[in-house]
């Protein structure tokens, strides 16, 4: 798991995160990072949500874009977002610089998702939006469904979706954390 201090790089979306707080720092109560976009975010993030977390975002330096709600808004330094347990979002950077305190209530399984993305970023097992492949995102997904869901297709249908793709994934050896 992460420590206080230590910091991941995304080489493909330029998205670096330092963790401030991290599960163990707080008994799981808290996750909180430093998120740094050191280039323009080449593509967002899907529209997700969080079924057992409470997001907050402090915008420290920059413009953050977010769709949130079904509108668009731009948070600029000084702004706070709180995205409740259950709400569909994305948010990105359109230029370089901007930085934002991200806390994650509870942690849950957080830091070694991130681990996780980022690693494989790092080792080139992504896609140029920085995605594994489906099989591997299907175990992945599948492994951490309490912190991370897509907003579509309805929840049925993926739950559906990756019972069927994610032993097909683990047969080929991958692995919801990364590295395995």
């Amino acid at each position: 798991m992460a420590s206080s201090g230590e910091v991941l790089e995304n080489p493909v979306t330029g998205q670096r995160i330092i963790f401030q707080k991290t599960s163990d720092d707080t008994n799981g109560e808290l996750l909180e990072v430093e998120s740094v976009y050191t280039k323009l975010t080449p593509s967002r993030p899907p529209l997700h949500y969080h079924p057992a977390q409470e997001e907050v975002f402090y915008v420290l330096a920059g413009e953050l874009c977010v769709i949130i709600g079904g509108g668009r808004k731009t948070l600029v330094e000084g702004e706070k977002l709180i995205v409740p347990r259950g709400t569909p979002h994305t948010m990105w950077a359109e230029n370089a610089g901007v930085r934002v305190d991200w806390q994650t209530r509870p942690a849950l399984g957080t830091e070694s998702f991130f681990e996780t993305i980022y690693g494989l970023a790092q080792d080139g097992k992504v896609n140029s939006k920085g995605a594994p492949n489906l099989l591997r995102s299907a175990v992945i997904l599948r492994s951490y469904s309490r912190e991370f869901r897509l907003a579509s297709p309805p929840q049925p249908v993926q739950r559906l979706f990756f019972a069927v793709l994610a032993p097909i994934g683990k047969l080929l050896g991958y692995r919801p954390a990364f590295p395995a």
